[in-house]
């Protein structure tokens, strides 16, 4: 069997776990803590970063990007009869994701509004090349069909939909498209699916701890974050 060495909150090996949840390929995950790096997984992994897949015959890949591909390779394609070129241009809208997955964890740990601001603004324009790029149709981001961009984007989508939930605070404000596919994407169970069970408290323990400026104050509408709040259902 497949198996995933992960870091409980890590965005790069829910890409990952989404992609064999979404193609229902069996595996079992083993997480590890990055601050203290077991030697096994020192000797397996040359970058020293999860997620690392040891395939069935004992082989252990690394980078995400590496792994989404080997698993295109190893099981049916969530879309049949893509062009090479359609294929090429998945794999280019897949990256503008990942390549936004620090950039989304260094804004949720901003101390400061100003801080905020700034990396939120940064993170925005990968949610307005998405918005200028999705169908009208939908519900997906190319349509009507689930595909590896969906995928992709999944992690960022899922992050920032416990981030509005539990502040109020929404890094997708002004982009209904992208609001409307994160909701189905959501509704799939994909996202509770390729994370552990105690994902989100994990997540918001270290997002929302006192430390950042998300986490150091959640009240709603009527306080001193109103510049947060009043744009969810919780106002």
């Amino acid at each position: 069997m497949i198996k995933v060495v992960s870091f409980k909150i890590c965005p790069f090996v829910q890409r990952v776990t989404v992609i064999l949840e979404a193609k229902r390929l069996p595996y079992e995950i083993e997480y590890i803590s990055l601050s203290d790096k077991p030697d096994w997984f020192k000797g397996i992994s040359p970058n020293g970063q999860v997620p690392v897949l040891i395939s069935e015959s004992g082989v252990a890949l690394f980078e995400s990007d590496a792994i989404a591909e080997y698993l295109d390779e190893i099981a049916p394609p969530l879309e049949a009869g893509s062009s090479p070129e359609q294929r090429a241009l998945d794999r280019a809208w897949s990256y503008q994701a990942t390549k936004q997955y620090l950039v989304q964890c260094s804004t949720m740990r901003s101390a400061d509004k100003t801080t905020l601001q700034e990396r939120t603004a940064k993170l925005a324009n990968a949610f307005a090349k998405a918005e200028k790029q999705m169908t009208e149709s939908g519900p997906y981001f190319k349509g009507e069909q689930l595909s590896n961009v969906d995928l992709a984007w999944l992690p960022l989508l899922h992050r920032a939909d416990i981030i509005r939930r539990h502040t109020c605070y929404d890094l997708l404000q002004g982009y209904p498209k992208v609001q409307a596919w994160q909701q189905v994407l959501m509704a799939t169970g994909l996202a509770e699916k390729s994370v552990a069970a105690d994902f989100e408290q994990k997540f918001t323990d270290f997002y929302l701890s006192d430390e950042t400026y998300l986490g150091a104050s959640r009240e709603c509408c009527g306080s001193v974050r109103d510049d947060i709040c009043c744009t969810a259902s919780c106002c």
